[in-house]
C-alpha cells in the first residue's frame, strides 16, 4: 500500500514542481519505509539528499498528507554512507560520468538549482526600466551564438534579475532540449567546490562544470573573498569561453563595484554585455500590479477591485518588485477570508506595516556614513573643512544625495555639513548635477548609492 501512494505522490510532485527538478531530484529517491508518522527514502549521494531536504521536503509531506498519510516527518538516508557488506559494495560512478549519461536525456539536465516555474518570459513585465536586459536575456534564450559573452545583469534585490535567470533556462529547454545547462547560485557552486575537495573528487568537479553549453551564476557578488572559489570560478570561466559556451551572470552591483572580487575576474566579467536591471518606475510597477490583479481574478472569483487601489500600491510601495507583489498577494487572501470588496480603505488596514516600511525617511546621516564608506575616506573628513578633491567630491555627491532623498532644507543639510553656508550646498549639488551627465562613472556611483540607501 505503501508503494502504491508514493506512485500516486510521485505523479502530483511531478505537477507541482516540474519535468527537470522531477527527474533531477524526486525521480532518484528510493522509498524505505512510512511509519509512526515518519516517511523514509534513500538518496544516491550526500548532496541530493541535502538539497532535497532543503527545497523538497515540504513538497513531499504536502503531497503525501494530502492522500492520507499520517506524516509528519521525512527523514533521508545516503546508503553509500552506512556500513554494507564488502559483497554488495560497487564503487561510485564519478559525477561527470553520471552527468554525461544523463545530460542528453529526455526528461534529466545537470544537477543544478530548482527552477521556479512562475518565473519565465511570459510573467515577466517589460518597462523602460529593465527592456534592455530582456532583450538580452531573449537573445541568449534564443540558444544561438550571441555577440557577446557573459551576459551580466545586475540590481538591487527584487527588481527580476533572478526573474531573467530562470526564464532563460526555461526557455532553453523548451527550445533547445539537447543543450546542457546548468543554473545555480555562486553560494551554491562554492559548496560544490568545497565537497569536492573534501571527497578528493575536484576532477569530476571540474569535468561537471566544463561539460555545460550555458552555465549561469546567480549573486556571484557572494565569491567576493573566497580566494580558493574564485580560482576555480576564473578558470572555469576562461574554459568555456574559450569554447564558445554561453555563461550568464547575475549580481547585485556592477563587476567593478563588488569589494573583494579578483581584478581578472571583474575584468573578464566586463568583457562581455554588462546591463543594469534599474529600479522600478510607476508605469512598471503599475504594469506588474494589473498582471498580478489578472491571475487573482481567475483564482478569487467574484472578488471585486475597486478602482485606484493599484494605482495607490504603484505610488507607495516603489524600491522592490517582491514587496509589491507580495503585498498584492496578502491583499486578495485577506479580502476573500473577510468577504470584503478590495477598496483603499482595505488595503491601508491590510497592508499597514508594508506601508509604514515604504515610508521610511532616509536621514542625512544614513547618507554621510554611506558615501564615506563607498569612497574610502573618513567620516570626520567628509563632514570637516578639507577641500582636497579626494575628499571634496564624495562630500559634494553626499550634499545632492541629501538634497534629493531627504525633506530637509539646504540651511539644515549646511549645518549638518560642519556649519557650511546654504550657498555652498547649492554649489556642491549644482556641481554634481553638471557632471554626472559626463561622467559616467559617477552616475553609475550616484545610481548605487541611491539603491543602497532607499533599499
Amino acid at each position: 500500500m505503501t508503494e502504491e501512494l508514493w506512485t500516486v505522490a510521485r505523479a502530483e510532485l511531478l505537477k507541482a514542481v516540474g519535468k527537470s527538478n522531477f527527474a533531477n531530484w524526486i525521480e532518484p529517491l528510493r522509498l524505505v519505509d512510512l511509519s509512526d508518522g515518519i516517511v523514509r527514502f534513500d538518496a544516491p549521494t550526500k548532496f541530493m539528499r541535502d538539497w532535497v531536504m532543503r527545497n523538497f521536503s515540504d513538497h513531499i509531506l504536502r503531497e503525501l498528507s494530502n492522500l492520507g498519510a499520517a506524516v509528519g516527518r521525512l527523514e533521508i538516508g545516503v546508503p553509500e554512507l552506512r556500513p554494507i557488506p564488502a559483497q554488495t559494495l560497487t564503487a561510485p560512478e564519478p559525477a561527470a560520468a553520471r552527468i554525461r549519461k544523463t545530460a542528453r536525456g529526455d526528461e534529466a539536465d545537470l544537477a543544478g538549482a530548482p527552477l521556479d516555474a512562475r518565473f519565465t518570459f511570459d510573467s515577466f513585465v517589460v518597462g523602460k526600466p529593465n527592456e534592455l536586459a530582456h532583450a538580452a536575456a531573449r537573445r541568449v534564450a534564443e540558444g544561438g551564438p550571441v555577440t557577446f559573452n557573459p551576459l551580466f545583469l545586475y540590481g538591487g534585490v527584487g527588481l527580476g534579475k533572478t526573474h531573467l535567470m530562470h526564464a532563460i533556462a526555461h526557455e532553453l529547454q523548451a527550445r533547445r532540449p539537447e543543450l546542457r545547462v546548468l543554473y545555480l547560485s555562486a553560494e551554491q557552486f562554492m559548496y560544490r567546490f568545497v565537497q569536492a575537495l573534501r571527497d578528493r573528487q575536484i576532477m569530476d568537479f571540474k569535468e561537471m562544470f566544463r561539460s555545460v553549453d550555458v552555465l549561469m551564476v546567480d549573486d556571484v557578488q557572494f565569491i567576493a573573498g573566497k580566494d580558493s572559489t574564485q580560482d576555480e570560478f576564473f578558470h572555469t570561466f576562461n574554459a568555456l569561453v574559450d569554447q564558445r559556451k554561453q555563461i550568464v551572470i547575475s549580481a547585485d552591483r556592477a563587476p567593478g563595484e563588488i569589494k573583494d572580487l579578483e581584478e581578472r575576474i571583474k575584468s573578464r566579467l566586463q568583457c562581455g554585455l554588462v546591463v543594469d536591471v534599474h529600479p522600478t518606475d510607476y508605469e512598471l510597477r503599475l504594469g506588474i500590479l494589473q498582471t498580478k490583479a489578472e491571475m487573482y481574478r481567475g483564482q478569487y472569483a467574484g472578488l471585486k477591485l475597486a478602482d485606484g487601489v493599484l494605482e495607490f500600491l504603484a505610488h507607495r510601495i516603489t524600491t522592490n518588485v517582491r514587496v509589491l507583489e507580495g503585498a498584492l498577494t496578502r491583499l486578495f487572501a485577506f479580502a476573500s477570508l473577510v468577504g470584503r470588496e478590495i477598496t483603499l480603505d482595505l488595503a491601508q488596514e491590510c497592508l499597514v506595516d508594508i506601508l509604514r516600511a515604504s515610508d521610511r525617511k532616509v536621514t542625512i546621516e544614513e547618507i554621510q556614513r554611506k558615501v564615506a564608506e563607498h569612497y574610502n575616506v573618513r567620516l570626520s573628513d567628509l563632514i570637516g573643512p578639507k577641500r582636497v578633491r579626494t575628499i571634496a567630491r564624495p562630500r559634494q555627491i553626499a550634499m545632492y544625495l541629501s538634497k534629493h532623498l531627504t525633506t530637509r532644507s539646504l540651511p539644515e543639510i549646511g549645518r549638518r555639513f560642519g556649519g557650511r553656508d546654504h550657498t555652498t550646498i547649492m554649489h556642491g549639488i549644482r556641481k554634481v548635477e553638471e557632471l554626472k551627465g559626463a561622467d559616467r562613472q559617477m552616475a553609475e556611483d550616484l545610481d548605487l548609492l541611491r539603491r543602497l540607501l532607499e533599499a
